[in-house]
């Protein structure tokens, strides 16, 4: 199923191009057809009673969901997608882990239909983020120890199995800072992630193209006054960076630094099997992980992913005092732009109708891919 037929008029508070409307959206053939309405202010859209419609959500970091892993192939990405679809997640990328070879072709050829098709009920699956392996042995973070170099041939033979749009790299791997070069080349977007860098390597690397940080100040050198690192060179230098902001992964005070010194900060949630599930023990990749009291995590206590999901992303973003029409840009919109996306990400005539629906609580109420509505209920 590519999108759907029909007219759907969907009524509320609308987050437009020029913000919001007291009014309408209507859906045409799974495409934006329009906004109708009168202004107003984002505060009196929280202190209304309407409903408030915005894009839906995209996450370009998603590892599993609903007890499905992306390493695990099979039909584990069409449950992965149905489940943050139900969260308002309307695009995703499907996002592998660090592993040989072998167990990552597996994965992009379990992915590759759903970049083709979009199955009824579900996320759209715009391409890979390759994570790993092509990483720092000593920032591995959660991932499994099967770092390795990355070459150009081996990026562009797994590329011809699923269309990979977001590679991470360690750029002090040698080697690596020209490969960037290639890949900015031939239209992957590179981000700097699980590094043990200095802030010069984040630098050069960010002047060879990479465009981005993966789960900012997460499994990287941080940020010291005498020795600034990878953090350092982001919140210097960095127009665009994802961040995880389930409040576990990174302190509120640093999320608002970033907020002050990344104008395209946007929002993932690195989303795990355990999310949407009980605690309790869960795969990721090779390793096991354990979800306990709202974090998942390595038997030795390492943060291993997260169980948010974007509708929660947003809320916590309203928490800590952003406008909502500023949450939703970094829920939705600059990861588009990101990934050089005009259709998704904002509610503007032509665009895919990806539309979420909530209460004044920020509660999901509605949502729509590709003018499809989802049905919320779990257990259908």
């Amino acid at each position: 199923m590519q999108q759907a037929s029909g007219t759907a008029v969907i009524q509320g508070h609308v987050l437009g191009p020029a913000g919001f409307v007291r009014g309408s959206l209507r859906l045409v053939d799974g495409k934006v057809a329009g906004i109708a309405g009168t202004a107003v202010t984002d505060a009196e859209v929280q202190a209304g009673m309407l409903p408030i419609v915005l894009p839906g959500f995209i996450d370009l970091h998603v590892h599993g969901g609903g007890g499905f892993d992306t390493m695990a192939a099979g039909d584990a990405l069409a449950h992965i997608t149905r489940l943050h679809a139900r969260h308002g997640t309307t695009s995703l990328l499907a996002t592998t882990m660090t592993a040989p070879r072998t167990e990552i072709e597996a994965a992009l050829r379990a992915a590759a239909p759903l970049c083709r098709e979009r199955p009824a009920g579900s996320a759209r699956v715009l391409g890979v983020h390759l994570e790993g392996p092509y990483i720092h042995p000593d920032k591995l973070g959660a991932q499994p120890p099967f770092a390795t170099t990355a070459t150009l041939g081996e990026l562009l033979a797994l590329h011809a199995i699923a269309p990979i749009r977001l590679v991470t790299i360690a750029p002090e791997v040698p080697g690596h800072l020209a490969l960037i070069v290639e890949l900015r080349a031939r239209g992957f977007v590179v981000q700097i992630g699980h590094s043990n860098g200095s802030y010069e390597d984040g630098v050069a690397a960010l002047q060879a193209g990479a465009t981005g940080f993966t789960h900012l100040f997460n499994a990287m050198s941080g940020l010291h006054h005498r020795a600034p690192g990878l953090a350092g060179a982001a919140l210097a230098h960095a127009e665009r960076a994802e961040i995880i902001p389930d409040l576990l992964h990174v302190h509120p005070g640093a999320i608002r630094a970033a907020l002050r010194c990344i104008p395209g900060l946007y929002c993932v949630t690195d989303a795990t099997s355990a999310t949407g599930m009980p605690d309790g023990d869960y795969p990721l990749g090779r390793h096991t992980v354990t979800k306990c009291l709202g974090g998942v995590r390595l038997a030795d206590g390492t943060l291993a992913g997260s169980t948010l999901t974007m509708d929660q992303a947003l809320r916590n973003l309203v928490g800590l005092g952003l406008p909502l029409a500023e949450a939703s840009r970094r829920t939705a919109t600059l990861a588009a732009e990101h990934l050089g996306l005009a259709d998704r990400g904002r509610l503007t005539a032509g665009a895919w109708g990806d539309v979420v629906v909530l209460d004044t609580r920020l509660q999901l109420q509605q949502v729509w891919v590709e003018g499809e509505r989802i049905d919320l209920d779990a257990s259908r």
